[in-house]
């Protein structure tokens, strides 16, 4: 079977396949490890404007180690999904004191670490060191669902064994990285979750779903969940003028670890707030319009309430949770991109 899929996938690859890719160049278990991390649910275009970046920052897992989190979240800041941020800080730490600085050369003891799972163990140990470790990302997914024709949404558990057990045996003891990258490219660039190119697959011949002339019904959309909208008030407490109070949100939901305006279920809870925390209301006050963000599974929409202090209050919240966060000198500071926005907002209204 590793031949019908690996010998012309890998003649494409090495006609039409990606080679240029940031963390293509110099690779290294660390490199293609937080690679694999921030492409995860995001797109190469994406991640292509963090890596370089990144690994500026923290060219090794010791320096990465060895950051602060707000350091690592701070760079994160735009990619979203950020437990995978805290995840990869985390296992950091982890790869550091237990594995002297050396990622494990076995998929068991990677798959302990934090935030990497048996694909992304696959793919570490297949495109750093060639060993025939078998991937099951989203684009290696949609080939193997269509070249079989495996009926429903390919993460249900039944689906998902059949897919492991395929993408195992189609896997060549050759050429692995080389065959790793190549199922991941076809999937991105030709056999797209819309409009594939079935003419330029060098799979057609042998695709069930192509002959069953199914190939846009597999592999099935995930159910979709209820959309449950959410709204918020978040107060935008500005001090002399250049300082707004952020919050450290708590490491679970949404922003986990992120630095935050103040949140409150409405514009009312909001101001009691404010009176309660300065002892009285600010008489300037104002409030901006709706911010709305889609997250995957709800909206979320935030009314903003500008409101301005004295100077003899300038103290009112200090400690690990707060931040006053000067928009004429940024700090480095993980920001959820929502929140960022508004910043430069009010960093525009104080030019």
């Amino acid at each position: 079977m590793s031949d019908d899929i690996a010998t012309p996938l890998l003649d494409w690859w090495d006609m039409h396949g990606r080679k240029d890719l940031p963390w293509q160049q110099a690779p290294n278990a660390y490199r293609i490890w937080v690679s694999e991390i921030m492409l995860q649910q995001t797109q190469v275009a994406t991640v292509e404007r963090y890596f370089d970046r990144f690994m500026s920052a923290f060219p090794d897992v010791t320096a990465l180690a060895a950051a602060e989190q707000d350091a690592v979240l701070h760079l994160w800041s735009g990619l979203g999904y950020y437990s995978r941020a805290r995840n990869l800080h985390k296992a950091a730490r982890v790869v550091v004191a237990d594995y002297s600085g050396q990622l494990p050369q076995n998929r068991t003891d990677l798959e302990a670490l934090p935030g990497i799972g048996r694909s992304t163990a696959g793919a570490i140990l297949a495109l750093s060191a060639g060993q025939r470790q078998p991937i099951l990302d989203g684009n290696a997914k949609r080939v193997l669902a269509r070249y079989f024709a495996v009926d429903g949404w390919s993460g249900a558990s039944a689906n998902l064994k059949r897919l492991w057990t395929l993408a195992e045996a189609c896997t060549p003891r050759q050429r692995v990285a080389n065959y790793t990258q190549a199922i991941m490219d076809l999937g991105a660039t030709v056999c797209r979750r819309g409009r594939p190119d079935c003419d330029a697959c060098p799979l057609h011949h042998g695709c069930e779903a192509l002959a069953q002339e199914r190939v846009t019904e597999i592999p099935a959309p995930k159910p979709k969940a209820k959309n449950r909208p959410r709204k918020s008030a978040v107060v935008l407490m500005l001090r002399q003028g250049d300082s707004v109070l952020l919050e450290k949100r708590p490491a679970a939901g949404i922003w986990g670890g992120l630095w935050s305006f103040p949140e409150f279920a409405d514009a009312g809870a909001a101001e009691s707030w404010c009176a309660a925390r300065l002892g009285f209301m600010p008489a300037s006050r104002r409030e901006w319009p709706v911010v709305d963000h889609s997250f995957s599974h709800f909206d979320f929409a935030m009314r903003p309430l500008e409101v301005a202090m004295d100077k003899g209050h300038g103290a009112v919240m200090e400690g690990e949770q707060w931040l006053w966060y000067n928009t004429r000198s940024p700090q480095q500071a993980g920001l959820a991109a929502p929140v960022a926005r508004l910043l430069a907002q009010l960093q525009d209204s104080q030019a």
